[in-house]
């Protein structure tokens, strides 16, 4: 449905959603990037909902300044990418590149962000395909297809008919941590469900698991924060 600022110090931008599921109108902040949506029942008139935002402006600012902030990707910020921080710089040529601490972005610096989103995914895709042939083989079957999607709610899935689908905000965690997730969804594979028996074929593709499985516990969300401009 589109955007509404709210003015004040400092604006808060609001995205509007309708549901038809909604009974009322309703306000939320994600713990994951600060992003305030502002959801309307069906046919609830789009003025009835921003005045009702407009009257919980002051509610919004305590919420949004007690959630940690997006962090806007471009030049001069900071990334983390296979678990080390890398500063975005501008830099020559015409393909992104990772050197000595920095991730150098050629072209338009307004247009960083989404170029550093697309070389993310790209290597995404490479680490976790790797990946996920290494243990399917292990395992002894194949998968069927593999996508990349920026899920918020889970890391990875496996259907039922062998497709995996992975976050490929993976890519900025530590490579054991990616790992992990490949060996816990091509271990579906085998039980679709997460019983002893999962675990255990979960342990024997990947190992010790647990360090891996707190990281995403304590640190996943922080990956969510990063916003590309895309």
């Amino acid at each position: 449905m589109g955007q509404h600022i709210l003015d004040g110090n400092p604006p808060v931008q609001v995205y509007l959603r309708r549901s038809a599921q909604a009974r009322r109108i309703s306000l939320r902040v994600s713990g994951l990037d600060a992003k305030v949506t502002l959801t309307l029942p069906r046919g609830v008139a789009k003025s009835e909902g921003v005045a009702f935002a407009e009257e919980k402006a002051n509610w919004l600012r305590q919420q949004l300044r007690a959630t940690p902030q997006a962090h806007n990707v471009g030049p001069g910020s900071e990334l983390p990418c296979e678990g080390a921080l890398l500063r975005v710089v501008h830099g020559p040529g015409r393909r992104v590149r990772i050197e000595a601490g920095q991730i150098l972005v050629p072209g338009n610096p307004d247009t960083a962000g989404a170029r550093l989103a697309g070389h993310l995914k790209q290597l995404a895709r490479t680490r976790l395909s790797l990946a996920s042939d290494r243990y399917a083989a292990a395992l002894g079957q194949d998968y069927h297809r593999l996508t990349l999607r920026d899920t918020r709610s889970r890391w990875g899935s496996c259907s039922s008919a062998g497709a995996l689908m992975y976050s490929w905000r993976l890519i900025m965690a530590p490579p054991e941590v990616l790992n992990y997730v490949a060996a816990h969804e091509v271990a579906h594979l085998s039980h679709m469900n997460h019983s002893a028996a999962f675990w255990a074929e979960v342990e024997t593709l990947y190992g010790d698991y647990a360090s891996p499985r707190n990281w995403l516990r304590e640190n996943g969300a922080k990956l969510h924060r990063y916003r590309f401009g895309n």
